[in-house]
């Protein structure tokens, strides 16, 4: 896939190399969101060697060339299915170009990509106060799942 368009001359590419610069500066904001410190040249770092070793796929929206949001899925794998599933670890939209629909093309793209590598589908996780978003995916069709807790062990 190259890209999506919608009637405001929005599209998304298929994010490479090229693209870290186009990319950075929405992932710095992504984890300021989460208050996360600003680290913008391990931010590239960690950026170029997930697309170098193909690690991630990461999907940018675009308006001309402005970059205005971003997705970044990690390939993982189900036993019980036996597929590839997709986690949506990233999706951020700038502040300034929210509500013209670029969530839901990103959403559109890592859908579309997730069908064309035959996966069992998508999955994500959002912070509990992330109101936003949670209305976003469960609009879109994604499920709260009420069958398992999530759990995390940090070193």
């Amino acid at each position: 896939m190259t890209s999506i368009q919608n009637q405001s001359n929005y599209f998304i590419l298929n994010a490479q190399l090229t693209h870290i610069k186009l990319i950075l500066p929405l992932f710095n904001k992504y984890r300021k969101f989460y208050e996360v410190e600003d680290k913008p040249e391990d931010a590239e770092v960690f950026l170029r060697e997930r697309i170098e070793k193909n690690e991630s796929k990461i999907f940018l929206a675009m308006q001309g060339d402005i970059a205005v949001g971003f997705t970044q899925l990690y390939p993982s794998f189900s036993s019980l299915s036996m597929k590839r599933v997709w986690i949506l670890n990233d999706l951020f939209v700038d502040e300034a170009y929210r509500k013209h629909g670029i969530g839901k093309m990103l959403l559109d793209a890592a859908k579309e990509f997730a069908i064309q590598t035959n996966s069992k589908g998508l999955t994500l996780s959002t912070g509990i106060e992330n109101e936003t978003a949670q209305s976003l995916y469960e609009k879109y069709g994604f499920i709260r799942n009420d069958h398992f807790y999530e759990y995390f062990l940090f070193f």
